[in-house]
């Protein structure tokens, strides 16, 4: 079979370097711009972002363009340090002040009432009433003593004084006056006797109450990232009275619902004070008027 002949020219010296474009084809790729000679592409634009225009991710990498978003803040965060924004879909503090009302006036309705939550309540107290090391929970149940939760609140006012937060102060102090003011009538109207004495003036617990305002009323005023503390301080002083056996179950969820009204009325008074505040400071304006 016999070959085609090949051209005499080789390939090497039939092409030009470098290569030359040809006639009518795109410049869009070649080293030309919209015009020819010009290092662009063919719709102006440079054939990448250059390096040092590239904006940077959240840790400083290399990212996209736009700027990838921050990380979004978890429920878990939000909840831990009782932000704002968590309690926004609860509805605020006029509806936890509500809440915690109407739970507060169900468990003295049953403590009074003999009704079946007091019936398991003393079912329940009985049962663990004794447990733990003797030492422990009594320290648990003193830190409900005002001898205690007071300095604590005081140190808290005092610091919210000095940097001017009288009205958050004032609503936490009138909160704590509010805890015997209203506790001593109710435990004289309840008349409920004690786990291990046949003593009454037992529901709701003084010593329960004074803690939950005390530590809570001090994480408002110096920070809410205390409010874990306070927290479990609170609960901490729960557990003890109910194993000392100082105080029924029922006798420190139904101060802590009533503490949780005078807490929620802290949190609402001072909201309203911080907008009146800002309202009546004169916005600066910035640039040439």
């Amino acid at each position: 079979m016999r070959e085609t002949p090949r051209s005499q020219e080789t390939a090497g010296d039939s092409m030009a370097w470098p290569p030359q474009p040809r006639p009518g084809r795109a410049l869009a790729h070649t080293t030309g711009a919209s015009c020819s000679g010009s290092p662009l592409r063919s719709d102006g634009r440079p054939p990448q972002t250059p390096r040092g225009a590239r904006q940077t991710g959240p840790h400083g990498r290399p990212g996209t363009t736009p700027p990838v978003p921050g990380r979004p803040t978890s429920f878990f965060r939000s909840a831990f340090f009782l932000r704002p924004s968590f309690f926004r879909p609860l509805g605020g503090p006029a509806v936890v002040a509500a809440v915690c009302a109407a739970l507060f006036a169900l468990i003295t309705w049953q403590v009074v009432d003999h009704g079946p939550l007091r019936a398991l309540d003393e079912h329940v107290d009985r049962a663990v009433v004794g447990d733990g090391p003797a030492g422990l929970t009594e320290f648990l149940a003193d830190l409900g003593n005002l001898q205690v939760a007071l300095p604590v609140l005081a140190s808290a006012v005092g610091l919210a004084l000095y940097r001017r937060r009288r009205v958050p102060a004032a609503a936490v102090v009138v909160a704590m006056a509010l805890v015997p003011a209203l506790v001593v009538p109710l435990k004289a109207l309840t008349d409920r006797p004690g786990p291990l004495t046949p003593e009454t003036g037992y529901f709701p617990s003084g010593h329960a109450a004074t803690a939950m305002v005390a530590y809570a009323g001090a994480a408002l005023l110096v920070g809410r990232w205390l409010m874990p503390v306070a927290v479990l301080l609170t609960v901490a002083t729960g557990i003890g009275l109910v194993l000392r056996g100082h105080h029924w179950p029922l006798d420190v969820l139904g101060s802590w619902s009533l503490c949780g009204v005078l807490l929620a009325g802290v949190v609402l008074v001072s909201s309203r004070g911080r907008r009146r505040s800002s309202a009546g400071t004169p916005s600066r304006r910035t640039g040439p008027s």
